[in-house]
C-alpha cells in the first residue's frame, strides 16, 4: 500500500473536523475523495501533508509512518500538492515559477558564478511542455487565465517528482471546456509517469469518469467507500450528497 491513514482524527478546540478516517491508496491508483462542503476533505489533505498535525491517528507512506513530519520532509518522501486556491508566485513569470520549484528538488544553490536563469532551463522548459506552458513560459503568472494558473500550480506540483499526487478540487471555478482540458492533462501526465493520483473534486460528472476508488465523507467521517458503480448506488450517498432517490 503506498498511502494508509490510519484512524486519524483532527479537533479544533472542541470542533472534530475529521473523525476516526481510515484510507488506503494503491500505487497507481486513481483514487478520489467526494463529500459536501465541510465535510474535512481539505483539512484530510492538509493532515497527510504536514500542514497539520492530527489529535489522534498516523499516517504511513510505503509503510513508513509520516504523521508529525514537516511538510517539506513529506514532499521531498513522494508527496505532492495542489490547493484549492491557486498557490503560485503572481509576479514572476511561469517559468519563473516552475525553475524555482526544479531547483529545490535538485536542491541546487546560488552562487556568484551562476545566474539563476540558467541553472535547470532543460528541466523547467520540459516541465513546461508536459503541462502546456511552453508558450506561455515568459508571461507573468498573474496575468493568465484561471485554467492556465492551475496548470502551472500542477507543474510547480509536478516538479517534485512525486510518487503520489494530492489534487485538492482541481477544476473548481473553471468554465466546461477548461474542466474538460484539465481533466485530460492531468490523466495524460498521470498515465505517462505512472503517477498515483488522489484528488477531491465536486463535479460528479468528473469523478465518475477517472477515479477507480472513491471516498465519500460526511461530517468528517467515512460514510462509504468503494468502486465508482457501488458508491453511486449507495444509499445513504445518495440521501446525503448525490441528490438521487432510489
Amino acid at each position: 500500500m503506498l498511502l494508509r491513514v490510519d484512524k486519524v482524527t483532527k479537533s479544533f478546540e472542541g470542533f472534530v473536523a475529521v473523525r476516526e478516517v481510515d484510507l488506503s491508496v494503491e500505487a497507481g491508483q486513481m483514487a478520489c475523495i467526494i463529500g459536501p462542503n465541510g465535510a474535512g476533505k481539505s483539512t484530510l489533505f492538509n493532515l497527510i501533508t504536514g500542514h497539520l498535525q492530527p489529535t489522534r491517528g498516523r499516517v504511513y507512506l510505503r509503510g513508513q509512518e509520516i504523521t508529525r513530519l514537516p511538510p517539506h520532509q513529506i514532499c521531498q518522501m513522494g508527496i505532492g500538492r495542489s490547493f484549492q486556491r491557486t498557490n503560485i508566485f503572481p509576479r514572476l513569470s511561469v517559468f519563473d515559477n516552475v525553475q524555482v520549484a526544479v531547483m529545490s528538488h535538485f536542491k541546487k544553490t546560488l552562487n556568484l558564478f551562476t545566474p539563476a536563469k540558467k541553472l535547470l532551463q532543460r528541466e523547467t522548459y520540459a516541465m513546461l511542455e508536459d503541462v502546456g506552458l511552453t508558450a506561455e513560459a515568459g508571461a507573468i503568472s498573474g496575468t493568465l487565465s484561471y485554467g492556465l494558473q492551475k496548470q502551472l500550480e500542477l507543474g510547480i506540483a509536478l516538479a517534485s517528482e512525486p510518487e503520489i499526487l494530492l489534487l485538492d478540487e482541481p477544476t473548481a471555478g473553471m468554465s466546461p471546456q477548461e474542466t474538460a482540458n484539465t481533466i485530460a492533462l492531468i490523466e495524460k501526465i498521470a498515465r505517462q509517469r505512472g503517477l498515483t493520483l488522489l484528488f477531491t473534486e465536486h463535479d460528479m460528472d468528473v469523478v465518475f469518469s477517472i477515479a477507480e476508488r472513491i471516498t465519500v465523507l460526511h461530517q468528517g467521517e467515512v460514510l462509504a467507500e468503494g468502486k465508482p458503480e457501488e458508491v453511486r448506488h449507495n444509499p445513504e450517498v445518495q440521501r446525503v450528497y448525490l441528490g438521487e432517490t432510489t
